[in-house]
């Protein structure tokens, strides 16, 4: 089924291990990744020949690289391959699936039709995750692989990575979460690899920080400190040296303080240190900027903040902006951006691709820049030199912000090659899985402190000759600190993988048996969805308990569990908002006018009366209202685990009673005459959908069950003495208004 392709001696043994185990594999960027992944696919198809091949990678870009790759050497008709995206429509993507035999897919819009059902997961024999390294939190990968390992016949996992990243945990959880039972690593110095590996020389230019950029400094430098010493006065911040602090250390005191203050602790300094933390945060962004970007991302940046102070309510921002040194910042700095002063990185970086350029006019150069504004200032600096010719490779866009879509990323790139400029200045979008032949030289503008995007950076050279890296840093800066910590982790990655490997081989994860997939599909619980909820985590929740969700456009109601019973959800947030702005007494009111059990849900840690900046009273008068003038519950969840726990037991108890086939009779009209007796005569209390057509069968008109006495009710299976008096009760009683 491999043409034109010969393997090498690793891509061989990756592949003898990944035949038989779910494997997740670490290897040099330009390696041939891919080639394993098309070789074990091969391999799958002789071994089950009906089944499917699912290729997973987090961009458009690559996803149409793997494509181009599995066409060139796989010997499949080009109809057996098809591309998912966010591009194409649902249902076509439900039509391609039934035909595709290698699947090509961002991981989103495959998560969407696994939700809605419109794919199944049964007869794929391989996933591919590309990038791998991603699959934590909430990414979509987390909940695919664990679909797929649930559901298919016969699973197999190709986890595929260049860096899984340094802290032992974050790689543990990407094993975990990937079922995976094997780690092959190769590095640049293992014996198999060495031979193919281009060598790549790393060159660190340093530069110093000119005098009135030091004097910017020092302002911002007092802001920070002046903070710092407020919280360590308070026995907030308890350290020695509390003129550095990482933007890590303060986002961690910060939750732990938002903690604290949610679980009632009633001290006033609490809230006053959140907002000192927000302070310095904000600062050490621009100090940030100075040091390791320029003075065009400064200014931009305190410009920002000096119309937030004024526009903002924000307490942090309008502290900021009221502070004598953050004034004295910005005068400096708007000066210093009129008079045309250039960080000395962006001077050297200028002298540098001038040289490159003079000396090679076909030279292709890739400058990587964290931020997107300095990276598009660099562009403009850069295309100002003669016969340099540089364009700006960004992200798709962002509020306020200018960027490229998936399809001008690719043209881009094609441009790139065929040589019709000679410079890429990318951010981050750049970093991951690029494939571009013959890239020259590539520049750092700031060393990281992130051991994954520093190899994926340096992944873009040396991929078919000699390679070069040249990383800009300013001295005395955080750049130092972020050169050594990006080294240290890496190093410690590779520690981290060994070690871990030679725990796993010792237990690998069996194949589950879940019992659940046996269940009929016609006796499974089944809820209504709002489409809105799609992105949430209780329908992941939901189906991980082999719940049947139906994802319509509900007028009314998020969750719909039986036709008494609709669930209005909010977010601690969301409820506190929709106080405000008067959203919920509407939603209320629908709710109780169209379910005879209507329940409301709030989800969050957070309290409640300290989600917004209104009077707790509000929210007290609110929740009395909906309690006492609507009698309709609500019940309080911390998270979406438990939201969803809660849900598929309501369910679970109102489709016992009442049928799990039910219709939502404030949101779908029937057309035929039998949809239109089937519908109305499932209104009826306890009667859904099922048991509908078990009283038209039995009695055969509409106008017969309605004159059917308690005992000839009764004579239906499924309805008992209080089915029969509550339909009785409906037809008997008067109209009360």
């Amino acid at each position: 089924m491999i043409k034109d392709f010969t393997p090498r001696l690793y891509q061989e043994t990756i592949l003898s291990t990944a035949v038989n185990s779910n494997t997740l594999v670490v290897l040099p960027t330009g390696m041939g990744k891919t080639a394993v992944s098309m070789m074990l696919a091969a391999q799958r198809f002789k071994q089950y020949p009906n089944s499917k091949v699912l290729i997973l990678a987090p961009t458009r870009p690559l996803v149409e690289q793997h494509i181009e790759t599995f066409k060139k050497y796989m010997d499949l008709p080009e109809e057996n391959f098809t591309i998912f995206t966010g591009m194409i429509k649902p249902e076509k993507r439900a039509e391609l699936w039934k035909t595709a035999k290698v699947i090509f897919s961002t991981p989103q819009g495959l998560e969407n039709d696994i939700i809605t059902g419109r794919i199944n997961l049964e007869d794929v024999s391989l996933i591919v995750f590309d990038e791998a390294h991603r699959t934590v939190g909430d990414y979509a990968y987390v909940f695919v692989a664990k679909q797929y390992h649930k559901k298919a016949l016969y699973p197999r996992i190709l986890a595929l990575t260049a860096s899984p990243g340094s802290d032992l945990e974050k790689i543990r959880e990407v094993t975990q979460n990937l079922f995976i039972e094997e780690v092959e690593v190769r590095t640049d110095n293992d014996p198999d690899v060495k031979p193919y590996i281009k060598e790549i020389n790393i060159e660190w230019v340093n530069v110093n920080l000119p005098p009135p950029f030091e004097q910017v400094q020092r302002f911002l430098k007092n802001i920070i400190h002046d903070r710092t010493s407020k919280l360590k006065k308070w026995g907030i911040l308890q350290r020695k040296n509390i003129d550095f602090v990482s933007k890590t250390d303060l986002l961690s005191l910060q939750a732990q303080l938002r903690g604290r203050a949610a679980s009632g602790e009633k001290d006033y300094t609490l809230w006053t240190a959140i907002s000192v933390l927000a302070e310095i945060m904000k600062v050490q962004h621009g100090l940030e900027l100075l040091e390791t970007q320029g003075i065009f991302a400064l200014q931009e940046y305190l410009t920002k903040l000096k119309n937030d102070g004024y526009a903002s309510k924000t307490k942090a921002v309008k502290n900021i902006v009221a502070d004598l040194n953050f004034r004295s910042a910005l005068i400096k700095t708007e000066k210093m951006h009129e008079l045309g002063f250039q960080h000395p990185k962006l001077i050297e970086l200028q002298k540098l691709v001038e040289k490159e350029t003079k000396a090679n006019k076909k030279v292709k150069i890739i400058i990587f820049n964290q931020y997107r504004d300095n990276a598009k200032n660099i562009v403009d600096e850069l295309n100002k030199i003669q016969d340099i010719s540089a364009s700006l490779f960004v992200g798709q866009q962002k509020k306020g912000e200018s960027g490229l879509s998936q399809k001008q990323q690719k043209e881009m790139l094609e441009q790139f090659k065929n040589n019709e400029f000679n410079v890429l200045v990318a951010t981050s979008v750049g970093e991951e899985g690029l494939d571009i032949p013959k890239v020259d030289l590539v520049v750092f503008y700031e060393p990281i402190p992130s051991a994954i995007r520093h190899i994926q950076r340096r992944g873009r050279t040396g991929r078919q000759e000699k390679g070069r890296v040249i990383i800009l840093m300013t001295k005395n800066t955080r750049d130092e600190g972020y050169r050594w910590s990006a080294h240290h982790k890496e190093k410690r990655m590779y520690r981290n993988l060994t070690n871990l490997k030679s725990k796993l081989t010792l237990k690998s994860q069996p194949q589950e048996q879940n019992l659940e997939k046996y269940i009929p599909e016609e006796n499974k619980i089944k809820i209504f969805v709002d489409h809105r909820e799609k992105g949430s985590g209780i329908i992941k929740e939901l189906i991980d308990m082999n719940i049947s969700i139906n994802l319509e456009q509900l007028k009314i109601a998020d969750y719909i569990l039986s036709s008494r019973c609709g669930v209005e959800l909010k977010t601690v947030e969301d409820f506190a908002s929709s106080v405000i702005d008067g959203r919920l007494l509407e939603q209320i009111k629908q709710l109780k006018n169209n379910f005879e059990k209507p329940l409301v849900i709030v989800e969050g840690e957070t309290d409640i009366f300290s989600a917004r900046n209104i009077h707790p009273n509000a929210i007290r008068g609110m929740l009395a209202t909906i309690a006492i003038s609507y009698s309709i519950p609500v019940l309080f969840t911390k998270n979406s685990k438990e939201s969803a726990a809660l849900i598929s037991i309501i369910a679970k108890r109102e489709q016992e009673s009442g049928g799990n086939e039910f219709s939502m009779h404030a949101d779908r009209k029937p057309v035929s005459l039998k949809e239109q007796q089937e519908y109305i005569i499932s209104s009826l209390p306890n009667v859904g959908p099922s048991l509908a057509k078990e009283l038209l069968k039995k009695f055969k008109t509409i106008k017969k069950i309605i004159n059917a006495k308690h005992d000839k009710l009764k004579k239906v299976k499924k309805i008992g003495d209080k089915k029969a008096e509550s339909i009785r009760n409906v037809v008997d009683e008067e109209y009360k208004n």
